[in-house]
């Protein structure tokens, strides 16, 4: 059974990420720092544990993967879902605003990585959840764009420094996945879409299944765009 650990699985996508492993027989640890909806979620599931934990703070992360080694022993997969996404006018962003968005979606996945690689006697897996905001933004994103961007470059410098562990590390971007009401969605919204539909949490989840398989090892250093192909629009307003 292999032993995989999701950050910010409390709901949306390390949710879905979660009961993606969950069945495929992998004994999973769901982490998130809301308490309350992450236990609940835990609890529907079999081959969970809910440890809560702040993965922006280094001495959390200490103490996560403490006890994960105490509990397991090894990790064989490591998905770094949790992050924040808050827009707010440059000249309004705070010293606070900006290190607490940089350190829960940057921070914790440098902080992860390496505590999980440590783990990893047998080679293993890593991916990091980046964005399609990465590479293209709107007005006032300019921390979660920096945030993401960071794990762009972040993942191809993990995946040259891990590789002497046989530990392959990648990046999904997703673009617009809806985690809320599927159905109040409306017509334009799947129609900007060359897949004609907006994403799903399970896109993703799905991803990560196959970045993470032992068959897979020869993809390595990559960033794969989950988008319905929005980012290869032109875009003009006619």
């Amino acid at each position: 059974m292999k032993t995989v650990i999701v950050t910010g699985a409390a709901s949306g996508i390390g949710l879905a990420i979660s009961k993606a492993y969950v069945s495929e027989g992998a004994f999973v640890y769901m982490v998130d720092k809301n308490k309350e909806k992450l236990t609940e979620e835990a609890g529907k599931l079999e081959h969970t544990e809910a440890v809560t934990a702040d993965v922006s703070s280094y001495v959390e992360v200490k103490k996560l993967f403490h006890y994960i080694k105490e509990k397991s022993g090894t990790v064989d997969i490591l998905i770094n879902n949790a992050g924040i996404s808050k827009f707010k006018s440059i000249w309004e962003v705070s010293v606070e605003d900006w290190e607490e968005i940089i350190h829960t979606n940057l921070s914790s996945a440098f902080y992860c990585s390496r505590e999980a690689a440590l783990l990893m006697e047998q080679g293993g897996s890593i991916v990091n959840l980046c964005s399609t905001r990465a590479h293209m933004s709107e007005p006032d994103t300019e921390g979660y764009a920096a945030s993401k961007g960071g794990i762009f470059a972040l993942t191809h410098s993990l995946a040259v420094t891990l590789s002497e562990k046989d530990i392959t590390v990648n990046a999904i971007s997703p673009g617009w996945i809806h985690t809320g009401d599927y159905e109040s969605l409306r017509v334009v919204d799947h129609e900007q879409h060359l897949s004609n539909r907006v994403g799903k949490p399970e896109d993703v989840a799905r991803a990560c299944l196959f970045l993470t398989d032992e068959a897979n090892n020869f993809i390595n250093g990559e960033n794969l765009v989950i988008d319905g192909g929005m980012t290869r629009k032109m875009i003009y307003e006619h």
